[in-house]
């Protein structure tokens, strides 16, 4: 049985948050059953991009405080890294740190980021897709990987969190080589999302779902209060409770129906079990999921074989830069897997033909500057 434990935390006062940690560990069976004293310990945030707690695309680093000084109290090593998207350099590193909080826990606790930004190609030899990854160095180099992760709406995967979290683990850029190989819904999240996440095993994952992010996610989406802190050795569990607590279906998200084909749980979610506070009060009835939600799935899945793509490619949302709001910094033309948007008469445009809708491009934009639109097709069919 799969062990679940969901705390209500309203705020992210200190004391609050210790207390709802402390309770999530205790449930599920006490930190130092995970960890013994003095191991190296790696923290394994979502930092995504240079952003602050408030804007709740990155893990608040209240959360990542209180577990770090956990660690330390079993004189563990901890350090915190993660490849957030875009380039992985020190620079970017260093920003994000600040604008993060990260910074400031790790002068606080007197512990480590790390700006070592090489990387390791390592071999899964149980992977289904991706056999080989180019994971970041630190990862390599601890006894344990604690996955801190967002509870998070998100374009391509509809739902980030424990699972899709591990996708920072793979170094820089090489995330958009990814994109580009394996770039439809179901070889990128059932295959390539758990391929990862299963070789980095992460030893316990906590969720912040304090104030976490609804609509089109996983950064221009808005903050929206949850406040719930969720704990499990099992990332592919914690995701299902978690989308149970925003309303969201778990057979629209993808990496939990690649979990269950692999009975990594089961098809009922018979085995796991949520301990803590009733979930049921918790629950957002309203909880918006991304425009890019893939409810077109099931009409696409009826039709001929020969009808599938071209209709698919149709009706899937497509990425619309705002010209007005659009700063033309380039991160999306550097980020994009497809290398199909360039700078052109001074304005961002994007070979729509070519595109192959990983939305990181809209992940990824500074300012919010490219919508997700869908087809009048799509909807007339909806």
């Amino acid at each position: 049985m799969k062990k679940v434990s969901v705390i209500r935390c309203d705020n992210y006062d200190y004391e609050n948050v210790l207390k709802s940690i402390e309770r999530n560990l205790e449930n599920i069976g006490g930190l130092e059953s995970y960890i013994k004293p003095k191991s190296k310990v790696l923290i394994k945030p979502n930092l995504l991009m240079k952003k602050t707690p408030e804007e709740a695309t990155t893990t608040h680093p209240i959360v990542v405080k209180v577990l770090c000084k956990k660690l330390l109290n079993l004189n563990c090593e901890v350090i915190i890294a993660d490849s957030p998207g875009g380039p992985y350099t020190q620079g970017s590193l260093k920003g994000i740190y600040k604008s993060s909080g990260m910074e400031d826990v790790a002068n606080d606790l007197g512990i480590n980021l790390n700006y070592d930004v090489s990387d390791i190609k390592v071999e899964n030899k149980d992977a289904h897709a991706l056999k080989y990854m180019d994971i970041i160095t630190p990862i390599t180099k601890v006894d344990h990987v604690i996955n801190v992760c967002k509870l998070k709406t998100h374009g391509m995967a509809t739902f980030t969190g424990g699972v899709k979290n591990l996708y920072g683990c793979i170094a820089g850029l090489k995330k958009a080589e990814i994109h580009y190989r394996f770039p439809t819904e179901e070889l990128f999240c059932e295959d390539v999302l758990l391929d990862i996440c299963s070789y980095v095993n992460p030893t316990l994952t906590i969720m912040d779902g304090i104030v976490g992010m609804e609509g089109d996610g996983p950064s221009a989406g808005s903050p929206r209060k949850i406040g719930v802190l969720l704990a499990s050795s099992s990332p592919y569990a914690i995701d299902t409770v978690a989308c149970k607590i925003i309303n969201l279906d778990c057979d629209k998200v993808p990496t939990i129906r690649g979990s269950i084909k692999r009975n990594y749980i089961k098809k009922d979610l018979s085995d796991v079990e949520i301990l803590g506070d009733d979930i049921n009060p918790l629950i957002i009835k309203d909880f918006k999921i991304p425009s890019t939600s893939k409810d077109f799935r099931l009409l696409s899945s009826t039709l001929p074989k020969f009808l599938h793509e071209p209709i698919t490619k149709l009706i899937t949302p497509k990425p619309i830069i705002r010209d007005k709001d659009c700063i033309k910094c380039g991160k999306c033309i550097e980020a994009c897997p497809a290398k199909v948007m360039k700078l052109k008469d001074k304005k961002v445009v994007i070979n729509l033909d070519k595109c192959i809708r990983c939305y990181c491009c809209h992940e990824l934009c500074p300012k919010k500057a490219i919508d997700i639109k869908r087809n009048f097709i799509f909807k007339l069919l909806k």
